[in-house]
Order: structure tokens, then C-alpha cells, then sequence
């Protein structure tokens, strides 16, 4: 398992590739990388993640372990970076690694609506009409809900 809070960019190939290569016994491994997404209007100039070191590292380490101890998985990886960012960075990858499909598939969702919902990360968009907090959206709680 590993756990990477990070300002450096990633490369999403070479960082999966290094994950398969690790995981010889698995059956499946499924990646999932986020992106910073552009807002509705199209203005999005960047945006800003913050994190509180330390506090972030606990969190994320206690999310994965759970998803590790519920799907029996292999292994896992989190990678969530911070800082500035313009719109189509990389921001996040979550990697899973189990003997089946269906547990690779669930715990990488997992951990995707707790890295999108309840993770230690605070979003800033900043867009040529001005600068905003992003606030939590309905769906994306009513995803954890299922787990």
C-alpha cells in the first residue's frame, strides 16, 4: 500500500505501470485518475488544493487500509497532489489490486467517493469572474452512502 500527498506532477502510465509490475499474484488491477476539471462556463483559470500535512496522511492511510481489509485486495495506491493547478492536471490516481475483477472495481470506488467527500482536501477555483470554495455537491454524498 502506498500513500503519496504531493505537490510534483505524476505520470499516470509510468505510475501504473510500476503498480502492475508489483503485483504479480492479482487477477485484476484497476486505475482511476482524476483530472482538474473546467467549471460549467467554461473560465476556469486554475485550481488551488490545500491540505493540512499530517492530518492528511492519517486520513488517507486509514481509508485505504479499510478498502485493503474489505476486498481482500492485493494492494492499493493513493496519489493526491496539492498546490495549483490548470484545468486538465492530473490531481488524483487510485490504483487496486485483487484476484477479482468485481473487488479490484469496488475498492477503487471507494476510495474515490471518500477521496471525493470526506478526504482532508480543500479546492479553490479560480476563474477570470473571480475565486470560490468548492462546496460539497449532493451526489457525491449520496455515493458514500452506498458503502
Amino acid at each position: 500500500m502506498r500513500i503519496a500527498i504531493q505537490a510534483e506532477a505524476f505520470d499516470m502510465g509510468a505510475e501504473a505501470n510500476r503498480f502492475a509490475a508489483g503485483n504479480h499474484g492479482a487477477g485484476a488491477i484497476v486505475t482511476f485518475t482524476g483530472i482538474t476539471r473546467d467549471t460549467a462556463k467554461g473560465d476556469l483559470e486554475a485550481m488551488e488544493i490545500e491540505h493540512y500535512p499530517g492530518m492528511t496522511e492519517r486520513a488517507l492511510t486509514t481509508i485505504a487500509t479499510q478498502a485493503m481489509v474489505r476486498w481482500s485486495l492485493a494492494d492499493c495506491l493513493v496519489i493526491h497532489r496539492y498546490g495549483r493547478f490548470a484545468p486538465r492536471a492530473p490531481i488524483m490516481m487510485v490504483a487496486t489490486a485483487a484476484r477479482h475483477r468485481g473487488d479490484a472495481f469496488a475498492a477503487a470506488e471507494f476510495l474515490m467517493d471518500y477521496l471525493k467527500s470526506r478526504a482532508p482536501f480543500w479546492k479553490k477555483e479560480i476563474t477570470r469572474s473571480g475565486t470560490g470554495w468548492v462546496a460539497a455537491r449532493d451526489e457525491d454524498e449520496a455515493a458514500l452512502k452506498r458503502w
